[in-house]
């Protein structure tokens, strides 16, 4: 028999449960970074690496964006591209990202030629893109939507650099400044879409399984972190 259409309301829940689970916040090597426990060297080695999944952030978007059915819904996801990518006289979330790096010490012809990038790391937000690149459109939109759980834990993160890493410079963190509004705006657009279009339950299921794979890449990512940069308790 088959399984009833989920609600609108039932499957924001179940999307939502994929998040309070397996969100990469729950990581240990997360949990260490948000209790000011990453030594210097660690938490470089998350920002070098990290550089490499918010660099195909828009190259993701913009094969979304060929995808996507209507101007309409077009015109609204390539904000997405520009917010990264930038244009001329805002640099974008990019540039940003170098400027972190450039103020937790890293210089910017390392962040750029990728010297730091571990091969796991590489590895998984290869297979990220190459996801949305394969799916349907509806199934890669909906492994956008760990933003649903971006928007508290961005604002949890610039209060932890500020007190816990006061050798940060405080210039690199506007990334995450600019991201506590863009993150909630592009959440609500992409949940619009796959409660919009799913149709049957067998869609709802997929939508539920892509946000558990994207949440899967991001824990995969401090995984590989863990293994090249271990505590030092870990290391006893």
């Amino acid at each position: 028999m088959n399984q009833h259409l989920l609600s609108n309301e039932e499957l924001t829940m179940r999307l939502r449960q994929v998040g309070e689970q397996r969100y990469h916040d729950k990581h240990p090597y997360h949990v260490r970074m948000h209790e000011g426990k990453l030594s210097p060297e660690q938490l470089r080695a998350w920002v070098a690496n990290r550089f490499y999944y918010q660099k195909n952030i828009p190259v993701k978007d913009a094969i979304i964006l060929s995808k996507l059915p209507s101007r309409e819904e077009r015109r609204h996801w390539i904000q997405r591209i520009v917010d990264h990518d930038g244009t001329e006289g805002s640099e974008g979330g990019i540039e940003a990202w170098i400027r972190l790096g450039e103020a937790v010490g890293i210089p910017r012809e390392e962040m750029l030629d990728e010297r730091h990038v571990l091969p796991a790391v590489r590895f998984a937000v290869d297979a990220y893109v190459n996801f949305c690149r394969l799916q349907p459109w509806l199934i890669a939109v909906a492994s956008s939507l760990t933003e649903l759980f971006a928007p508290v834990l961005i604002s949890q993160r610039i209060a932890v650099f500020e007190q816990l890493y006061p050798w940060i410079r405080p210039e690199g963190l506007e990334y995450f400044q600019a991201r506590l509004h863009q993150a909630p705006r592009d959440a609500d657009h992409g949940l619009e879409l796959v409660l919009r279009e799913c149709k049957d339950r067998g869609e709802q299921e997929q939508v539920i399984s892509a946000l558990h794979f994207k949440c899967d890449v991001l824990w995969a990512i401090l995984d590989a972190l863990s293994l090249a940069y271990p505590d030092a308790e870990a290391q006893r």
